[in-house]
């Protein structure tokens, strides 16, 4: 198998055991780990961009599809933040065993912020692999304050409740995909931006003033979660919330550079 092909690991057991796609490139430290948003895949312009840099810098990369996406098994219907989670943590476990740099992407901003608190808590702030996070336009909470509260009429939100589920259009010209009771329910046993956290490590945020999906002024609120973390909030004027231009990916690169150049980054 090349390094670029998709390895599979098994994540839960039973029925809840699922094939998750995963691609790792061995390297040098800190390497990166690619977070998707929802409903994306660890091919994107993004994802490949990244991967592409870190190869040519001589670092390890890994990226992941959640269950129900790209090349993962699983129903996207069955998708929770708690599954997806879990998926990350393992994958996150299994290849990623030195210094680490997340780069999440809206959802995966979210996936990425629960992940380092996960295993902060787990090994403690001095002994954790994660050496910083570059989010871009993190979609934290979405479940509850951009889709629940925001977005959702009160006709939807009555078809979710009393019907378990609801077909959501797609603004990219994608089918049409289904949000669950059972997506927003999870959603809520994760809200973050309810209260203060330390993650214990450098944060990179990239926004887009334009990003019709996660207002520039939603992602700034998560700097003010981060009190006690250094934090770097960067707005794109004229960025949508893809940022995936030229000009956007070098932007993108460019902060993981300045990351991975810490000091202690390969410690």
């Amino acid at each position: 198998m090349g390094v670029d092909e998709p390895q599979f690991i098994t994540v839960g057991t039973g029925a809840q055991a699922r094939p998750i796609a995963v691609r790792h490139r061995a390297g040098a430290a800190p390497g990166v780990l690619w977070l998707s948003g929802f409903r994306s895949d660890m091919t994107g312009t993004k994802a490949e961009a990244l991967a592409e840099w870190a190869a040519t810098s001589g670092l390890a990369a890994t990226r992941m599809d959640y269950s129900g996406h790209g090349a993962s098994g699983g129903a996207f219907a069955d998708g929770t933040v708690s599954r997806w989670l879990e998926e990350a943590k393992a994958v996150f476990d299994r290849f990623c065993q030195g210094p680490t740099i997340i780069v999440g992407s809206s959802m995966g901003g979210w996936i990425a912020l629960l992940l380092t608190l996960a295993h902060v808590a787990e090994v403690g702030e001095a002994a954790s692999r994660i050496r910083g996070l570059v989010l871009i336009a993190p979609a934290t909470d979405f479940t509850e304050e951009l889709m629940w509260k925001q977005r959702f009429t009160e006709e939807i939100r009555q078809a979710i409740l009393a019907q378990g589920r609801w077909e959501q259009p797609s603004a990219y010209g994608d089918e049409p995909y289904v949000i669950t009771r059972a997506l927003i329910e999870d959603g809520r046993h994760h809200l973050l931006m309810d209260r203060p956290h330390r993650l214990g490590c450098p944060v990179t945020i990239l926004q887009g003033r334009a990003d019709p999906d996660v207002p520039w002024s939603h992602a700034r609120r998560l700097v003010e979660a981060l009190p006690d973390d250094d934090v770097t909030f960067t707005l794109v004027p004229d960025g949508d919330h893809r940022l995936s231009r030229s000009q956007d990916i070098a932007l993108l690169l460019k902060a993981v550079e300045r990351a991975a150049r810490r000091p202690d980054s390969a410690a």
